[in-house]
């Protein structure tokens, strides 16, 4: 099983959609948002599916180092998206 982290950082609906067309392959996959999501009907909807198939998404708008955070996160990472 492959560690996928898609990063989405320049258009988010996509990066989420990517991210839900990942989890048909069967491997675990990631999001990080470096700031806060989009409150846009299609960045609603992409997360409601990432929701529904338990993809861990996280925002870090709040995080004391999101550098770090994503730094670990592309390390642990087998295949990387940044979208």
């Amino acid at each position: 099983m492959k560690h996928i982290l898609v990063i989405a950082k320049h258009n988010q609906a996509e990066a989420l959609r990517v991210a839900a067309g990942l989890t048909l392959l069967n491997d675990a996959v990631r999001v990080i948002v470096p700031g806060p999501l989009a409150q846009t009907p299609a960045v609603t909807e992409q997360k409601e599916v990432l929701d529904f198939a338990e993809v861990p998404c996280e925002e870090l708008a709040d995080a004391p180092d999101p550098a770090a955070v994503i730094a670990t996160a592309i390390l642990e990472s087998q295949v990387l998206y940044v979208i």
